[in-house]
């Protein structure tokens, strides 16, 4: 008969490097992929006692499932936090109001503006293009820009995300503030 310690040595050669494929799949960035393999850990530390052979088929499903679950959850919250961080895209569509400058400065500011703002919408496939549009100008939810392009709603908090980086790519920033103060 094994001790606790022995099977959950036995439990962390034997799974660890699938627990990391696994959560790292669903996540897609190395340090939430580790935290969520170290939280799915605790949970099986928690209910070691549940576990009889560690080599065992049954074993194998209860740690996969724990893993993905644990990493769905992750993914989760990683988009309702990606869905409160989009303070940005209004100010980056939308024109400032700067009554100090004469109708002449404001038109070529805002000519200026548009430019920059064209150049980076360029980069992106139309779908993508839309989805920024339909979320910074619109400030539609992702639920209905999901249902607009007929994708889900994941997927549209997805792509959003990965214009956003593609715009900033594109100008050589590193941060959204950045992105403003070009000119």
């Amino acid at each position: 008969m094994q001790s606790a310690k022995e099977k959950l040595h036995i439990l962390y050669q034997l799974y660890e490097k699938p627990m990391y494929h696994i959560a790292y799949a669903i996540l897609h960035h190395t340090q939430q992929t580790e935290d969520a393999v170290s939280e799915a850990f605790c949970k099986v530390i928690r209910h070691l006692d549940k576990i009889g052979d560690p080599e065992s088929p049954r074993t194998k499903q209860y740690i996969i499932r724990i893993i993905r679950n644990t990493a769905i959850n992750q993914y989760r919250k990683n988009a309702r936090e990606a869905d409160r961080r989009t303070v940005w895209d209004d100010r980056i569509l939308q024109i400032p109001d700067e009554t100090a400058a004469s109708p002449a400065e404001q038109q070529e500011e805002q000519q200026h503006q548009q430019a920059i703002l064209t150049e980076m919408l360029e980069s992106l496939s139309e779908t993508d293009r839309q989805i920024v549009l339909l979320r910074c100008q619109n400030n539609l939810p992702f639920r209905e820009i999901a249902q607009r392009c007929g994708i889900k709603e994941a997927a549209a908090r997805k792509r959003f995300e990965r214009a956003r980086k593609t715009m900033m790519k594109q100008k050589g920033v590193t941060s959204y503030e950045q992105l403003f103060s070009l000119s």
